[in-house]
């Protein structure tokens, strides 16, 4: 169904404008909320580069072992592919080690200094729910034990008020969540709307009385 969506909403968030910072769309949300999910389908239908741990981690390791070493040696190379990606002020998304506030507090900050507008995806999933999916094997990914969930899900840090953030469910298709993300991507930014009041505002005239 997600042909319903292609229409004025994608075209008006793929159209370029120099006056638009482009967007770091960041995901967040428990393991196996269905980040990669909606991250890997956004980028296909914009066409836009993504940083994926999962897909880093499906290149370089034939059996994952999600260890300390491993999880560094992914978040260097996804660091640097991201570095990179930021050069060419398009949209990109990152799906990535986001549990703590403050290493998103760090992603928001480069992408900021890059001329980008962070945007933090929280997909929202219940643990139960969220558990199945991670403890059970499939062609993507492998599972995770019960304490590797665990462990993983004790270092989430829920985003607080003072992160832009929007919320999509894990459990939703993809085309309900895109539906949700793009009316907050189009919608007008207070400093275009100024920019058009200023453009607009005829100039004072001069009139002599006599």
């Amino acid at each position: 169904m997600l042909h319903l969506y292609k229409s004025n909403d994608i075209l008006s968030y793929m159209k370029p404008a120099e006056t638009i910072k482009p967007h770091l769309i960041i995901m967040i949300g428990i393991p196996s909320s269905g980040k990669s999910f909606f991250a890997e389908h956004f980028a296909e239908t914009f066409k836009a580069p993504i940083v994926s741990y999962d897909i880093l981690r499906k290149e370089f390791f034939k059996e994952p072992t999600f260890s300390t070493d491993e999880d560094d040696m992914i978040r260097k190379v996804s660091n640097y592919i991201l570095s990179e990606f930021l050069k060419t002020k398009k949209t990109v998304i990152f799906e990535g080690q986001t549990n703590l506030r403050a290493e998103r507090f760090e992603i928001a900050k480069g992408a900021r200094s890059a001329g980008y507008e962070p945007l933090f995806i929280w997909v929202q999933t219940e643990t139960m729910t969220a558990r199945k999916r991670a403890t059970k094997a499939n062609h993507d990914k492998p599972a995770l034990t019960d304490d590797e969930f665990d462990a993983k899900l004790k270092k989430f840090n829920s985003p607080n008020k003072n992160e832009q953030f929007i919320v999509i469910s894990g459990k939703h298709t993809y085309a309900s969540q895109l539906k949700i993300v793009l009316k907050h991507l189009i919608q007008p930014r207070p400093e275009l709307n100024e920019q058009k009041i200023r453009l607009q505002t005829p100039k004072p005239r001069s009139f002599l009385i006599r």
